[in-house]
């Protein structure tokens, strides 16, 4: 187990490092000069001068990006384009959270929906109640955020006017009632493809000689469902909760902009606007390391449930 662990932090690493020289320089080739845009119509060169020197312009791209890597080694994200005197850390400190709020519970709500709805519709194989599941999984899977969305709106606006309903908020992040729309729309996808994962991975669990034992044994359905055949059937999912943490941060982009939701989502788009690339790449080494650290736990989740795994792969 520990030169399991061991191997997956080195590559933890060997990922982490990759993503910061792709990311300083795609940052360092892209097109345009952040510090004319940060000067706007005042072209002193003088002033363009001391403003390269202080951001590090005016050196060669690789002492640039030692300069980088330096930084982040010591958790200093850098010096905003945009905003002078105000480093990455500070403009991206409060986005942070909302950001893993927000994430954090459209993912429990998706694992708290789609894996009761994926054991529903295997206990029901096949019946109008399984198809009908299957169906609605099917469209929660593939209906754009950005089409659910304005979907959302108007059945919020039709409960509104039409039923005198209570309505909720259509941007905004802070009071609860903030928190049901966005939530929904970025968990909706994950909750068809968990769903309709579990959906299979129990059916199979259910043919398997150890299930039929457990009957024969006089145990009742529910006892040998959910103690001897849940656990099995969660494998898959575990495997999965990386790639839907993956899912979430990239839905959280457009989530987050539609809504008026101050995440590090928001705040990178409006800094690709503002050509502010330390800032663009502030949130995609935070975005990648969060997704890289949860396959991490993923994988430890997965030994955790098959220790088989962990002793074949530290064998």
């Amino acid at each position: 187990m520990g030169r399991l662990i061991g191997r997956r932090l080195l590559s933890l690493i060997f990922v982490i490092f990759s993503i910061t020289f792709l990311t300083f320089i795609v940052g360092y080739l892209a097109p345009g000069d952040p510090i004319l845009v940060l000067m706007g119509p005042r072209r002193d060169p003088q002033v363009y001068n001391n403003l390269r020197h202080l951001y590090g312009l005016d050196q060669p791209w690789y002492q640039q990006y030692f300069n980088y890597v330096g930084g982040l080694l010591r958790g200093h994200l850098g010096i905003s384009y945009r905003y002078q005197n105000r480093t990455v850390n500070d403009i991206l400190g409060n986005g942070v959270w909302v950001s893993i709020q927000l994430g954090g519970t459209a993912l429990l709500v998706s694992l708290l929906l789609g894996i009761p709805a994926g054991v529903f519709s295997a206990l029901h194989q096949d019946s109008w109640l399984d198809r009908l599941n299957m169906a609605l999984m099917l469209a929660l899977f593939s209906i754009p955020s950005f089409v659910l969305i304005p979907i959302l709106r108007a059945v919020n606006f039709f409960a509104l006017y039409q039923h005198g309903l209570p309505s909720l908020p259509a941007a905004g992040w802070g009071q609860a009632d903030n928190w049901v729309m966005p939530i929904l729309v970025l968990a909706a996808a994950n909750v068809g493809y968990i769903a309709r994962l579990m959906r299979s991975s129990m059916l199979e669990v259910l043919s398997q000689d150890y299930m039929q034992t457990a009957r024969a044994k006089g145990l009742t359905q529910r006892r040998t469902i959910y103690v001897h055949g849940l656990r099995n059937a969660l494998l898959p999912v575990a495997t999965v909760i990386g790639p839907a943490l993956a899912f979430l941060v990239t839905g959280a982009f457009v989530v987050e902009s539609l809504f008026a939701i101050p995440g590090i989502g928001f705040i990178g788009v409006q800094a690709i606007g503002q050509r502010d690339y330390p800032v663009i790449q502030g949130v995609t080494v935070l975005l990648a390391v969060a997704v890289v650290v949860m396959n991490l736990v993923t994988d430890m989740a997965y030994i955790f449930l098959d220790p088989r795994i962990g002793a074949e792969e530290g064998a």
